[in-house]
């Protein structure tokens, strides 16, 4: 029986994690018929508990009653819940599915799913992605970005889903399948959930196909190397759909001089970068997989040219804020891994005062060293401990201070900027120890800037 059959039989819904994928996992269940119960470590924010007192679900906070939960027939996590912690662990010995809400959901809708998850770029792709579709398909973008999936499909007869997803919310799926899967790239992060292993993170990544067969497609970067190779070690069912800056592709997206051509089954595309409404090498990669996706539900050729020509991008991911007495603010607080601060210091065409910092990952900074040497004029150090970014940068700029308030930092920047100079806010790092979330560390940047 496969999982998920013997799953629909259950009738006791456990959900750990009172946020919005859990608060739409409980919604859905209640209304497949599922004694539900809502249980969260911290505190449930007031519009999430107005809405489960509402639907008459019952819920905790602040504690785990063991014996509410583990008499449980399917328990659904928040994809923030490590599989170490010692209640997921009791559920697994005693049998009971642990699943994300991404698996939970996706058995209720036989709508057409397009997955994408990656190290970075997930988010701009899901955006971009959805933004191109949603002109010619009845479509709902999902899972780590926007309403809840599982919600939505309570809500709303989508009879297509974009959905961003997370490693943690492919470590809990039994029988997802999306019908378009994309992997944008993987580099070393959340190393820390993996046992430090990044050959774990990178299976977790590759997960988004477990299911997929010949009639399904996986789009990825065939110019990574991580993933180029996992592909050649391993038996992948998919139809592969590469995209590349270096290489020709006869199947797929390739980048030839300043033009994007995109060809699948003899039907090709050709798009030039220059009227891309998001510059830099990496969101022509980005645009490559969201005109992939959309080339091959049919959306007509026009649209997707006019839909990379005037997306406006991600907040929080390179966002140009204001430009005072001549410099430009910009807020990439999204850039929580050295990676997505790479193509933040990559796309720089000036002079720039870098902020960056948080809590670090295990970061390793020397692939940073030749942008800091080569654009940075000063360092802004925003964090609890900084000794690292000392070590690493000291001896690179002319200028390093830190501070642990965004205010201050800001402050700083607006002193030693002068006109022509870019003022960057990409953290490099989680944000965890100064902030609520890289939302939370963004609002409070542009908050500043615009209070300069």
């Amino acid at each position: 029986m496969k999982g998920y059959e013997r799953i629909k039989k259950m009738k006791r819904l456990v959900i750990l994690g009172g946020g919005e994928s859990g608060v739409g996992t409980a919604l859905l269940g209640k209304a497949k018929g599922y004694d539900v119960f809502v249980s969260d470590k911290g505190i449930i924010k007031e519009k999430y508990r107005k809405i489960l007192k509402y639907n008459e679900i019952e819920w905790e906070q602040q504690q785990h009653s063991d014996n509410k939960i583990i008499n449980a027939d399917v328990v659904m996590k928040s994809p923030g819940i490590p599989d170490k912690v010692l209640l997921i662990q009791k559920l697994i010995e005693k049998g009971i599915p642990v699943v994300s809400e991404i698996e939970f959901a996706a058995n209720y809708t036989d709508a057409t799913i397009v997955g994408i998850t990656g190290s970075n770029g997930k988010t701009t792709t899901a955006s971009l992605t959805y933004h191109t579709l949603k002109q010619d398909l009845n479509v709902g973008l999902a899972g780590n970005i926007g309403d809840s999936f599982a919600r939505q499909i309570l809500e709303h007869n989508y009879s297509n889903y974009v959905l961003e997803i997370s490693s943690f919310q492919l470590d809990g799926i039994i029988d997802f399948k999306p019908h378009i899967a994309v992997i944008t790239n993987i580099t070393p992060d959340h190393l820390d959930r993996y046992e430090y292993k990044f050959e774990n993170y990178i299976a977790s990544k590759f997960r988004i196909i477990k299911n997929q067969t010949k009639a399904d497609y996986l789009i990825y970067d065939a110019d990574d190397e991580i993933i180029t190779t996992y592909i050649s070690k391993h038996n992948i069912a998919s139809t592969l759909l590469p995209f590349s800056l270096t290489k020709v592709i006869e199947t797929g997206a390739y980048l030839d001089k300043n033009r994007i051509k995109l060809t699948i089954d003899n039907n090709q595309i050709i798009m030039p970068t220059t009227n891309l409404s998001l510059q830099g090498k990496h969101n022509i990669k980005n645009a490559m997989a969201a005109s992939t996706v959309a080339h091959l539900l049919k959306i007509r050729k026009q649209t997707i040219r006019e839909s990379l020509e005037n997306f406006q991008g991600v907040e929080h991911r390179l966002e140009n804020i204001l430009k005072i007495n001549k410099v430009q603010y910009i807020n990439d607080s999204k850039a929580t891994n050295v990676n997505a601060t790479y193509y933040a210091l990559e796309s720089m065409d000036c002079p720039t005062v870098w902020i960056v910092g948080g809590t670090d990952k295990g970061n390793d900074y020397t692939e940073l060293y030749p942008f800091v040497n080569e654009k940075i004029k000063a360092i802004i150090c925003l964090g609890v401990d900084n000794k690292k970014l000392f070590k690493n940068f000291e001896n690179m700029v002319e200028v390093i201070v830190e501070t642990q308030f965004m205010s201050e930092a800001v402050k700083i920047a607006y002193k030693i900027a002068e006109a022509g100079d870019n003022v960057l806010l990409s953290p490099a790092c989680a944000s965890f120890d100064l902030f609520e979330n890289y939302e939370d560390r963004g609002r409070q940047f542009k908050d500043a800037v615009r209070n300069l």
